[in-house]
């Protein structure tokens, strides 16, 4: 799928926004750990249904094990921060639970640059930090 990554970034954005929002009148009268699960199904029968679709279906010997590892890895890692968002959602307004999410971007900033060899210029430690600042501007 071409295109330019910035409109892929935005689209993800409006629905990261949309999704707490949603989630936050889904998660209301339910676990937040059920709720997490619902919207997994969810998430997977879609990824499975826009790959067979467009028959993106790889030969298995491009499925190598270090694509796996780190595929698996990255699948925790979402299911941990989804079932934290959650329950974060569940105890708490999705108007301070969101901006506190959204640091996320500056530990990936920081990761990028420790394990990735990503270059930490001013520019990136600028919005890193005043993205902080605004996180905890708007979770206090």
């Amino acid at each position: 799928m071409g295109g330019d990554w910035r409109i892929f970034a935005l689209g993800s954005a409006v629905f990261a926004a949309l999704t707490a929002v949603f989630a936050k009148v889904g998660v209301s009268d339910i676990d937040s750990d059920l709720a997490t699960a619902i919207r997994t199904a969810i998430v997977l029968l879609l990824a499975l249904a826009i790959v067979v679709l467009r028959h993106e279906w790889p030969p298995a010997a491009r499925l190598t094990p270090r694509t796996l590892l780190f595929l698996a890895l990255s699948g925790l890692a979402t299911g941990a921060s989804w079932l934290c968002y959650f329950k974060a959602l569940k105890l708490g307004p999705a108007s301070r639970v969101a901006p506190i999410d959204k640091l996320s971007v500056v530990f990936v900033v920081l990761l990028a640059a420790l394990f990735l060899g990503e270059r930490l210029t001013w520019r990136a430690a600028l919005g890193s930090s005043l993205i902080a600042l605004g996180a905890i501007l708007l979770a206090v």
